[in-house]
């Protein structure tokens, strides 16, 4: 996410309920792929566990951009 993006996104947080959810959620699941990322050999539960993550971040991350391009009017 850009810069610009990050800074709206905090911006705009404390008047969305939704927004300021998702960003929370965001930054949380990206501490957690992080640290299953630093696994060298990851079993095949943390494995699922990372795809299930990748696959959330990326939902949340898709409505947090159709928040900010509704905000932005586009």
């Amino acid at each position: 996410m850009e810069r610009h993006e990050v800074e709206l996104i905090q911006s705009l947080a404390s008047q969305h309920d939704e927004l300021r959810y998702l960003w929370s959620r965001h930054k949380t699941m990206e501490k957690d792929l992080a640290r299953l990322d630093s696994i060298r050999n990851p079993s095949p539960l943390e494995r699922k566990e990372i795809s299930e993550l990748k696959r959330n971040k990326l939902k949340g991350k898709e409505r947090m951009q159709a928040i900010l391009d509704a905000h932005r009017g586009l």
